[in-house]
């Protein structure tokens, strides 16, 4: 089977790396890489992939699966299109809107399977399966990668847990600017070391104060790599403001502090003012209601923990291919036609 991993944005490696993994396995050797130009100064899988940054090479390798983590993919490639997703915030707007560029849709657990079922049967033009979520097959095969790392960092800095800090990058939703002295206090009242990782879209100015502010202080680290990943797993508690990545850590079954998230269902603490924050480490990991809403969100948002989200997915195409046959190109009206070659060109087609 010919499939395209569609890569618009930064985000989508981690995510859709465990469906190479899978191809892999299969012996698969029919795996092609989209990755968008303007998003990708380097691409860090290219020494290890099949992968083009000109869509008339994807349309050309003709692909029969589009396995792709945004809300945009050119109607005019042939192919099974598939949304998987780029996280599990379904307080955000855009997570429920229906773009028409989508032949199936696979969920990450029921929470979000029984939403686009519903929206399924008004619009009846695509499928929904629940499959997991890819990168939760990475968290299973690494799940204690990196455990001796923890200890040495633990031993180090004579702590007993780690902190990661991950705020989101927009400017009404981040809470950067007043989280520093929070942090500072928290290392001083708290036996814990602090991780700081920004995501890549963050404000420079904002990455030169965090960066300074580990430069000062002893129990801060800053963290300057690709990936959050990695220290989601190494981490005892986080804290953040509105992200997806949130709900990746609650997954783990750890605490998760928050400051003003924009969700409308909160399923950890989340504080109104930045003095709160060395109150709320103690109550999220010893109050009962917490440890109760974290497991509410393992088995609604996503219990698929048995490292075989990819291999689900696969079946899935054939399967979808088996009913239905591959797709030419997907029908959307003429503004979908005209958004799509704005942001990824148009093809000399056959």
């Amino acid at each position: 089977m010919r499939i395209v991993l569609f890569c618009e944005n930064k985000y989508a490696v981690d995510i859709l790396l465990p469906i190479q993994e899978e191809a892999d396995k299969e012996g698969n050797n029919q795996v092609l890489w989209y990755v968008h130009k303007p998003k990708f100064p380097e691409f860090p899988l290219k020494d290890k992939v099949r992968w083009s940054n000109s869509m008339q090479e994807i349309y050309d390798f003709s692909p029969e699966a589009i396995f792709c983590p945004g809300n945009i993919v050119p109607y005019y490639l042939p192919g099974v299109k598939v949304q998987v997703f780029h996280g599990y915030a379904g307080e955000k707007k855009g997570h429920w809107v229906i773009r028409h560029y989508f032949d199936t849709y696979f969920t990450q657990g029921p929470h979000f399977t029984k939403g686009f079922e519903r929206l399924a049967a008004k619009h009846k033009n695509f499928e929904v399966l629940e499959t997991g979520w890819p990168r939760q097959d990475w968290v299973m095969q690494h799940l204690h990668d990196f455990d001796q790392e923890k200890k040495r960092i633990l031993d180090e800095y004579k702590c007993n847990q780690i902190v990661l800090y991950a705020p989101t990058f927009s400017p009404s939703l981040t809470s950067l600017p007043v989280m520093k002295e929070a942090l500072v206090e928290l290392t001083e009242k708290k036996d814990v070391v602090v991780m700081i990782k920004q995501h890549p879209l963050t404000r420079a100015e904002w990455v030169e104060e965090y960066r300074q502010l580990a430069n000062e202080h002893k129990r801060i680290i800053w963290v300057d790599d690709f990936s959050v990943a990695k220290y989601q797993l190494m981490a005892d508690v986080m804290i953040s403001d509105t992200s997806s990545t949130i709900y990746e850590f609650l997954l783990k079954d750890k605490p998760v502090i928050t400051y003003k998230a924009s969700a409308q269902e909160i399923y950890w603490k989340d504080i109104a003012d930045t003095s709160q924050l060395c109150e709320a480490f103690d109550e999220v990991q010893e109050k009962e209601e917490y440890i109760k809403l974290r497991k509410w969100i393992i088995e609604n948002y996503d219990p698929y923990n048995d490292g075989k989200v990819a291999h689900r997915m696969l079946e899935g195409v054939r399967d979808y291919i088996r009913r239905n046959g591959v797709p030419k190109k997907r029908k959307v009206n003429l503004w979908r036609k005209y958004t799509g070659i704005k942001t990824f060109g148009n093809v000399k087609r056959k």
